[in-house]
């Protein structure tokens, strides 16, 4: 089971995990949006779940395997971490907190400090027989699994002791029975880990966190209200309660912490330890003493505690804890029951686990380098805002797929700005535009309600019109009629006129014969008037003109019965001219209206005088 998660749902994509885990377990490849966790590489020490703001990530819940533990047939010892003392303060007795956990089910209540006296003897003994050999401690597991995986080559300078959590269960297990399960409730997340690895009399069946058994409590509602005191199961320990303090598990066994006599230095917190490790596996013939680490600020701090606690108030509660224990404290029966499990076998082995990648070749990094802008000088420099000591450490964390460039506040900032830049101009542009839009929606509107009124003119000069007249499209469909022409026409096709005014869309070839509507095909697919053109249609003899309007587009007729009285061939060069007089200005607006000057209307018209002053032929009678 993994033990850290990471939910995409929840995460912002901040990649402050990212920046924050010390040994890179959690990857951004450049073509993956949210970070994942390399489970293989991660230490468990809980830092990406202090710093991720949305609580994204969460580590592995054991509540129900502890339940399943309490509801068995098998009797369940619950194991606490000194640290109680510092995560609950809000319980006024820690005789009621023994209680409560009690009222969860548990057979057994035993505090680890006994287990931290075991371990903090045999570490007096160890450093007592110095043979040359320097030690760093092992009671963190977050710094046992940072050595066995990332500084391989320093396992055998780890202390070969178990750790109080295991000590104590082995204890637990020879005092009340080799069947009895164990529940270790403390702190830390990596001793879910821890525990998983242990077998025979050391075996941890499952690890609740501080804030695991909150919840158990508020779920079970149990509160210090309801219950009685009840003190914790023995063995008790003695100076062991101070092991939460970074230094407590020398003051435990006496190690001698004075400057000029001491051989141990002691280091907590994240950077700290990252720093003492490199020390030691690098200087540690000039250093010559043994290290004590911790990676979260002693017990105090860990990713199981309650968020918001503060580092020094729990340093004082853990101190007047153990004041207030050892005050009547009795010496001699702790020391039978040191006596009495001396003899248990605290020994540990450890493997090396070596999750570093290769190298990358120094071509990638030197592109990766160029691409965030900073191949110069990058060794002694960084705002190690992108969570690494220089520009080249990131660098080599994007050529190895566990970072993106992206990550880096320079490069990214450069980005914005280019982008911020290229945004403004943009949006000026947009803003240009807009205004021409605007400015061309209202000339549009002005020019539409200008084609309206002038289209409602047009219709009116058309109406006034003595002859009739025709506007027709390329496909020979009606744009326009006058009632003169619709007049001409036979009856069913007025009734059409009363549905379709105007006759609008109507197909000239359903309207006139073929010899008539062929007349306007010619005119559209030529481009030639015709002028002057006597046709019979309905057993009239019409005048017709036909012009272009728009060229293979547009033709317009105008069409005169010359069967009407005051039609004759002596009025006409007279009639013709009034036509002209009277209708030339309207037909030349019409032509206009439609795209095309008006000259070839008055060239057709003008041709129609011509023709009628021409001299009349022997015999015409003019009728």
């Amino acid at each position: 089971m993994a033990l850290v998660n990471i939910d995409n749902n929840k995460c912002n994509l901040s990649y402050s995990c990212v920046r924050i885990c010390p040994v890179n377990a959690i990857k951004v490849e450049a073509h993956m949006d949210y970070p994942e966790v390399m489970h293989n590489a991660c230490i468990g020490c809980g830092h990406c779940l202090k710093v991720c703001s949305p609580s994204a990530i969460s580590y592995q819940d054991s509540k129900e395997e502890a339940k399943d533990l309490l509801r068995s047939e098998y009797k369940v010892a619950a194991v606490c971490g000194p640290s109680i003392s510092g995560e609950f303060h809000d319980i006024t007795d820690y005789r009621k907190f023994v209680e409560m956990i009690r009222a969860l089910g548990f057979e057994y209540v035993v505090e680890a400090s006994f287990g931290v006296d075991l371990v903090a003897r045999r570490y007096k003994e160890l450093f007592a027989d110095f043979k040359g050999k320097y030690y760093i401690t092992a009671n963190c597991p977050s710094v046992v699994s940072y050595i066995e995986k990332f500084h391989p080559e320093l396992t055998d300078n780890l202390a070969p002791l178990v750790s109080p959590m295991i000590a104590t269960t082995k204890v637990v297990r020879k005092k009340y029975g080799k069947d009895v399960k164990v529940v270790y409730i403390g702190p830390c997340i990596e001793t879910k880990k821890e525990g998983e690895k242990q077998r025979d009399d050391g075996r941890v069946d499952s690890v609740l966190t501080f804030t695991e058994l909150r919840e158990l409590f508020s779920e079970y509602n149990i509160t210090e209200k309801k219950v009685e005191f009840s003190d914790f199961d023995p063995p008790i320990g003695y100076k062991g309660s101070l092991y939460p303090v970074s230094t407590g598990i020398l003051e435990a066994s006496d190690i001698d912490q004075h400057l000029l006599t001491g051989n141990v230095i002691t280091a907590e917190g994240r950077n700290n330890m990252l720093e003492a490790v490199r020390q030691f596996e690098n200087n540690i013939d000039s250093i010559k003493k043994h290290f004590n680490l911790f990676y979260n600020e002693g017990c105090l701090m860990g990713p199981g505690t309650s968020r918001g606690g503060e580092k020094y108030l729990r340093h004082a509660l853990v101190v007047a804890y153990a004041k207030k224990r050892l005050a009547d404290f009795d010496l001699k029966k702790w020391e039978k029951d040191m006596n009495e499990f001396s003899t248990l076998d605290l020994s540990r082995n450890f493997v090396k686990d070596d999750q570093r990648l290769p190298y990358p070749d120094e071509e990638k990094i030197q592109e990766i380098l160029q691409m965030i802008g900073k191949e110069h000088n990058v060794d002694e420099i960084g705002c190690a805002s992108c969570g690494y000591p220089s520009c080249r450490d990131f660098a080599v964390a994007v050529a190895r797929g566990l970072a993106k460039t992206e990550m880096c506040l320079t490069f990214t900032l450069k980005n914005r700005h280019d982008y911020i830049k290229t945004l403004r101009e943009t949006n000026q542009k947009l803003a240009e535009t807009q205004s021409a839009l605007k400015k061309s929606e209202k000339n549009a509107r002005r020019d539409q309600q200008l084609a309206r009124e002038s289209f409602e003119t047009t219709r009116t000069m058309l109406e006034k019109l003595p002859s009739s007249v025709v506007l027709v499209d390329s496909d020979l469909k009606v744009i326009q009629a006058n009632k003169s022409f619709i007049n001409i026409l036979d009856e069913e096709v007025k009734v059409i006129e009363d549905v379709i005014p105007g006759l609008e869309g109507a197909d000239l070839k359903t309207l006139l014969p073929y010899n008539f509507h062929n007349l306007f095909s010619y005119v559209l697919s030529h481009d030639d008037n015709i002028v002057n053109r006597d046709v019979h249609f309905n057993d009239i003899l019409y005048n017709v003109s036909i012009f272009t309007i728009r060229k293979n587009k547009i033709v317009g007729a105008v069409i005169r019965d010359l069967y009407v009285p005051e039609v004759r061939k002596e009025e006409v060069i007279k009639r013709v001219t009034d036509v002209i007089d009277k209708n030339l200005g309207l037909v030349q607006q019409i032509g206009f209206l439609l795209g095309e000057g008006a000259s070839e209307t008055e060239a057709m018209l003008n041709s129609i005088i011509e023709s009628y002053k021409m001299p009349e032929k022997p015999g015409d009678d003019g009728e």
